[in-house]
């Protein structure tokens, strides 16, 4: 499933009407989880009876009824997700919170499926013809971008989300892209850090940008603006705006670098081994959490996923434990602090920084489990539905140290 994301340009009145489609998406969506919720927990519902629930709610709510009908099942749809993903967890004894569903305050999309958006012949143009009286909207975005050049069949969704900037339309094809990939003989293994963005197995150390900190002065002088307005004034709304524009600027500046990186990396290799790092536990430290959010490893290493399926390279991922403290030259075992910096082997002499240590000893496991002396099992599938790496198992369990 390929992506194609434009700008609307439309006037306040149409803007309006599509503030109040996804307020009428928000309103099913709740509905649904209450239909849910007042069943006994929801013993005998299924999704088909939400979908089905639709169809009475637009009976019953007028202003539901202007809703394309597939929109409104797209909504119930969502209810469906954040249920079957607390089932999913209740089933498989997740340790922590289960995510009870809870309802939605804050929606900001609408989705249609394949009805209710006529395209125009050239794709500059997108018409909703749906009760919300949205009418046709001009699209704006990179000429070389053609959504037109794909029969409608193959478009299967067509979301409208509104952001800080604006309001902006996201095309679902059903397309897979390819790249020929041009063999370099290359085999690296990478080591996420704070200090460098990565450290590959050569040697070679990509700088960390650090968006968050170099914006965080003027965040600060926003939000101070912000708090200091009256609740409900025009005012507020202005610096509301303004301090979510200046958030968004920071998240797509993270995204663009994590993906350019990620596609340098991944063209240039035939194959990547990265340390399979558990964010969620390493962010409870209070004196790294907002670094380690800033550098955004979990974005960065998705779009290696990504980009290793569209070259068709193996992206493998080695488990954490001890690839800081093992010598890469040796094999002893070398402890330290993470605030020494250098790895000093007493048994070799070998001297290298920690985070090249490492990214030899993440390489070297990689190539153990292609050769076949460790066991192999398929990771977590990307956003695309595809596997895009292979796990080494572990059967220690002890703590990462270093």
């Amino acid at each position: 499933m390929l992506i194609f994301e434009y700008k609307l340009d439309g006037s306040k009145a149409q803007y309006a009407a599509i503030d109040e489609a996804i307020r009428i998406v928000q309103f099913i969506r709740n509905k649904c989880l209450r239909l849910w919720m007042d069943e006994r927990g929801g013993q005998g519902i299924s999704k088909n009876d939400l979908q089905c629930y639709c169809a009475v709610l637009a009976k019953d709510y007028p202003f539901a009824a202007c809703l394309n009908s597939q929109a409104r099942q797209a909504s119930a749809d969502r209810a469906w997700f954040a249920i079957s993903r607390f089932y999913d967890k209740c089933k498989n004894h997740k340790p922590g919170k289960k995510g009870y569903p809870r309802f939605q305050h804050e929606n900001r999309s609408v989705e249609y499926k394949t009805t209710g958006w006529p395209l125009s012949p050239d794709g500059k143009h997108i018409t909703l013809t749906d009760g919300c009286r949205i009418g046709r909207l001009r699209l704006v975005g990179n000429p070389k971008q053609k959504i037109a050049a794909f029969p409608l069949e193959q478009i299967k969704r067509v979301r409208i989300v509104h952001r800080a900037d604006g309001y902006y339309v996201q095309f679902g094809v059903k397309a897979e892209r390819a790249i020929v990939h041009q063999p370099t003989g290359k085999q690296v293994g990478i080591d996420v850090g704070l200090k460098a963005y990565y450290t590959d197995s050569e040697g070679n150390t990509v700088e960390n940008p650090r968006h968050y900190r170099k914006a965080e002065q003027k965040l600060k002088r926003l939000q101070r603006q912000l708090s200091r307005k009256h609740k409900q004034s025009q005012n507020r709304k202005k610096a509301r705006k303004h301090l979510a524009r200046a958030h968004l600027h920071v998240q797509r500046q993270r995204e663009d670098f994590a993906r350019k990186t990620a596609s340098t990396l991944v063209s240039s290799h035939d194959l990547i081994a990265y340390e399979d790092v558990q964010i969620r536990n390493m962010v409870r430290n209070h004196h790294l959490a907002k670094s380690i959010h800033d550098a955004a490893w979990g974005t960065f290493i998705s779009w290696v996923k990504a980009y290793g399926v569209t070259h068709d390279i193996p992206i493998i991922a080695v488990a954490p434990q001890f690839t800081s403290q093992e010598c890469s030259a040796c094999g002893a075992l070398v402890k330290k602090s993470l605030s020494v910096r250098t790895h000093i082997c007493p048994s070799c002499g070998v001297v290298l920084d920690r985070d090249h240590n490492a990214a030899l000893n993440i390489l070297a496991k990689a190539l153990a489990c292609t050769l076949g002396h460790r066991e192999t099992s398929s990771s977590e599938d990307n956003a695309s539905g595809q596997t895009a790496s292979t796990r080494l198992s572990q059967r220690k369990t002890s703590k990462r140290s270093g």
